[in-house]
């Protein structure tokens, strides 16, 4: 069993919206002793944001602990009723942070959350303001690297939690700027697509991958590893199928092009299969299955929730999660998956290059295929949270550019 932890996390906006900052700690619920700690500065956000940002931080550093149980402790009385449930999250800037904090709660075996003055909680507001510290120099900066024109609390939601309904359209959202290539009208095909973007000078027409995760499965209500093996959809991931399948078809305008149908390639695996036969039936088209779109091979940990594949295997468990080299015991490394999908995503664009093209896969796939069209590190698999039948769009360039579209869009599954 894992250790038993109190969490201490702040936040603060000097200004709110201003230059913004988090601080969360993690102690042993025995001893007291401090088990880690950690602070950041979150640009120009807003006070709720923030404290937001320090709950998850801190529910991440418990859950790469091991721990078993914590008690939350914080001063932000919205933050600890909106959690505890008494209180609705109204704010739709804050709900994805809640959603990522809900996430990582339910990896422990409980979670509780307790108000206490601020005077009770001056570690993790020492290391809030440190981080504020930080954000107020970047803000003086001359010459910032970037000026978003969302709100304050989108951008900070978009930059910390890397969850819900983000739109990256070319390189808008790391330069701040206007200057890149719309994209097409829905219904409708980009006649130009063969011109040089303006903002990368990538050249030639993109394969456009529409990526959709399929639907809910009994192992994703339990929240355990699902990887080789083959579980079919429930009721509800069946009814997901069905609502995604409709926004894709919306998404991709016409049902077919020059060659012919639009492809639908598919895991093999059932989920993903039935999945991709809902789009497939909407398009005209045939589910075509490649092996090198399965999710991950998490070996003896199949089936096993967080806490469990922790508490059996607890250093090589707390590897695993932060090194993508490591794998699990007879298991897969996240380095091999990102192998074999790139070697995948080769295939696809031989075969269908320049075209749409429908992937239905698992959340690591999709993660690999979203990093190739960044050009991100390793870390970005910890970084990104993908929902259940949701969709995201990247284009790969013959030339070897990429445009990332879209992420992890779920507009479709909150319509009546």
């Amino acid at each position: 069993m894992g250790p038993q932890v109190i969490i201490e996390a702040d936040g603060g906006s000097r200004g709110n919206p201003g230059p913004a900052g988090y601080g969360a700690l993690v102690r042993d619920a025995d001893t007291g002793e401090l088990l880690a700690e950690r602070k950041a500065a979150l640009g120009i956000a807003t006070n709720n944001v923030a404290e937001y940002t320090g709950l998850v931080e801190g529910l991440r550093a418990a859950t790469e602990l091991g721990a078993s149980t914590a008690e939350v402790r914080m001063d932000s009385k919205l933050v600890v009723e909106q959690m505890s449930g008494r209180w609705k999250i109204k704010n739709a800037a804050l709900q994805p942070l809640a959603r990522q904090a809900r996430d990582l709660a339910l990896q422990l075996d409980r979670v509780s959350y307790t108000w206490i003055p601020r005077a009770q909680n001056s570690h993790a507001d020492r290391l809030a303001n440190e981080a504020m510290d930080a954000a107020a120099e970047e803000s003086d900066d001359p010459e910032p690297a970037s000026q978003d024109t969302a709100s304050a609390d989108d951008a900070a939601s978009r930059s910390a939690s890397g969850t819900a309904r983000q739109t990256v359209s070319g390189t808008a959202a790391a330069t701040g700027t206007d200057d890149f290539v719309s994209d097409p009208a829905p219904g409708t095909r980009q006649a130009d697509r063969g011109v040089p973007a303006s903002w990368t000078g990538a050249q030639g027409a993109p394969t456009r991958l529409v990526l959709l995760r399929h639907g809910q499965t009994p192992m994703s209500i339990d929240r355990r590893y699902s990887g080789r093996g083959d579980v079919e959809l429930t009721d509800h991931g069946r009814w997901q199928a069905a609502a995604a399948a409709k926004r894709v078809a919306a998404f991709v305008g016409a049902r077919e092009d020059a060659a012919g149908p639009l492809p639908v390639v598919s895991s093999p695996l059932h989920r993903a299969v039935d999945t991709a036969r809902e789009v497939a039936a909407l398009l005209g088209s045939e589910v075509r299955t490649h092996t090198g779109l399965i999710e991950t091979d998490f070996g003896e940990w199949e089936g096993l929730t967080f806490g469990e594949a922790s508490r059996r295997d607890p250093e090589l468990h707390r590897a695993w999660i932060s090194d993508t080299s490591v794998a699990p015991p007879a298991g897969e490394s996240f380095e091999a998956v990102h192998q074999r999908v790139r070697r995948a995503r080769d295939n696809i664009l031989s075969e269908y290059g320049g075209r749409d093209v429908v992937v239905v896969s698992h959340v690591t796939p999709i993660k690999a295929l979203l990093r190739m069209g960044l050009a991100a590190g390793p870390e970005l698999l910890f970084r990104l949270h993908l929902d259940l039948a949701s969709l995201s769009v990247v284009e790969f360039y013959p030339d070897g550019n990429a445009s990332v579209r879209l992420v992890n869009d779920t507009a479709h599954l909150d319509m009546p």
